[in-house]
């Protein structure tokens, strides 16, 4: 079996229950294990490395933090978790699922890593983002992130003016080429293989955006290796700096399954996520999610806030079940303790 290095010191796995046990070291995660190690919560964050913005250069339309490179604000987001007490792991999780309770009934949860390292946990924070499917086009995956984008807010600005290419994926491109449209105006529209409907075709003319109805046969290079063009199914090739796609998105569920999380598909075929509601809530009782596991749009400034109010709202109900716990403690005492009562004459 390979073993993969961690890219950062990793912290040792408690053998004591921990309060929290929070799935996936990106912005949701870190966040909301912030929040818990802030309020003097046990927690455990379990990062496998391999956040979705890995290929990207900078984070964009984050406040304050834009234009920082994605390692560098997640080794900051580590750091500030273990200021206050938290851990960090580096691991796969291969493995999550409700074991027997605590005396008093309080969940209990077991995680197992993939070297056989176990923790328990009274909660799951679920923070696994997403991963996304890019269609199989040849040449077209190893510019990702780079020569290929999917988000104009993320990317926009970087790519301004230059020559771009809607790679279409279904009915959700043709937005994508309107949001793209503000910031060049050379702008092709590839259908490949997909429908546009003559008011689409007659809006697309009208703000200046070029379709190109024949099929796109792979994705092509310059000398250096960088995304030059695409060539069609007949030969010709359509020269692009810039290739925009509308990727299909799927919830990072490896090793959850013993969860029984519920998940729902989007329209359209456009992605699959984790079902939740206030605060990240589940349907199952004692795990949360948040992030990109289950708010497919969100950029990391949105997924950090997600991850914060989730474990804000962790941190509140375990708060409550403490009580109950210290309550029924002090009552069976106060019984054991109470002088039983003379026998009658």
């Amino acid at each position: 079996m390979a073993v993969t290095i961690s890219p950062y010191a990793s912290d040792a796995l408690p053998g004591e229950t921990v309060d929290t046990v929070v799935i996936g070291g990106g912005a949701a995660g870190l966040n909301g294990a912030l929040m818990l190690a802030r309020s003097r919560r046990s927690v455990v964050v379990i990062d496998s490395g391999t956040p979705r913005n890995m290929p990207a250069e900078a984070v964009h339309g984050f406040i304050v933090l834009d234009g920082t490179s994605p390692t560098e604000i997640l080794r900051r987001g580590r750091d500030q978790v273990r200021r206050y007490g938290g851990r960090v792991v580096f691991g796969e999780v291969t493995s999550a699922e409700p074991v027997p309770p605590a005396a008093g009934g309080d969940l209990r949860f077991g995680v197992t890593l993939a070297d056989g390292r176990h923790v328990i946990t009274r909660r799951v924070l679920v923070a696994t983002g997403l991963r996304d499917v890019l269609p199989d086009l040849p040449g077209l995956a190893g510019h990702w992130g780079r020569g290929v984008v999917h988000c104009p807010y993320c990317h926009g600005w970087e790519v301004r003016d230059e020559p771009v290419g809607i790679l279409a994926t279904g009915p959700a491109s043709v937005h994508h080429a309107l949001l793209f449209r503000q910031l060049t105006e050379d702008l092709i529209y590839f259908a490949h293989g997909t429908q546009l409907d003559e008011d689409t075709r007659a809006r697309f003319a009208a703000r200046g955006v070029r379709v190109v109805d024949t099929p796109v046969r792979e994705v092509v290079n310059d000398e250096d290796g960088a995304l030059a063009g695409v060539r069609l199914a007949d030969g010709q090739v359509v020269a692009r700096r810039v290739l925009a796609v509308a990727t299909r998105t799927q919830a990072r569920a490896e090793g959850l399954k013993g969860l029984r999380l519920p998940m729902e598909d989007l329209p359209g075929g456009t992605g699959r996520r984790f079902a939740s509601g206030m605060a990240g809530t589940t349907g199952v009782p004692g795990v949360w999610v948040a992030g990109n596991a289950t708010d497919l749009a969100a950029q990391v400034g949105a997924s950090a806030a997600a991850g914060a109010l989730a474990g804000s709202h962790i941190n509140a109900l375990l708060a409550i079940a403490d009580t109950d716990a210290a309550l029924a403690s002090a009552r069976s005492e106060a019984r054991s303790e109470a002088p039983s009562e003379a026998p009658a004459p």
